[in-house]
């Protein structure tokens, strides 16, 4: 192969770096590449897709592991029904969800903890007004009607 992308021009190309670049290759997420006469890596533009897919991937929340065994899926599908992005994506949209409901919470005790004045985390664990869900400790001090 005398033409093809060496890996300034691929890493610029798919918007990413060339250490990025050499860590998926050594990772297995990229195909390594053929080598000019002079030793130069030398991409094919089937490389520019994958690491935008690579990408894309990790922003949806997919780790380097999942986008791996996703790509690793695609692969070897050959006609034959493989675990693929479906069933990935449901479980995804559900650890997502999963995270969205832990964040409301966290998002709602901290919203109640400004509005109600809390300003020393040691004293507020102890109040009974305090609105931060601490630990059962702090339960049982609440129902001694210590407050701020």
């Amino acid at each position: 192969m005398s033409t093809g992308l060496r890996s300034g021009q691929l890493a610029a190309a798919a918007g990413v770096n060339v250490q990025t670049l050499r860590y998926y290759e050594r990772r297995g997420l990229l195909a390594e590449p053929e080598r000019s006469n002079g030793g130069h890596r030398l991409y094919g533009e089937d490389a520019v897709t994958a690491l935008r897919v690579i990408k894309a991937a990790q922003r949806l929340g997919f780790t380097l592991e999942e986008v791996a065994e996703l790509l690793e899926a695609g692969r070897h599908r050959h006609g034959r029904p493989v675990a693929g992005l479906q069933e990935r994506a449901a479980a995804k949209l559900a650890e997502v969800d999963a995270k969205i409901a832990d964040l409301t919470t966290i998002r709602t005790a901290l919203t109640a903890a400004a509005e109600a004045g809390c300003d020393d985390l040691t004293v507020c664990a102890g109040s009974a007004c305090c609105p931060i869900p601490f630990t059962d400790l702090a339960e049982e001090n609440r129902h001694a009607g210590r407050c701020c």
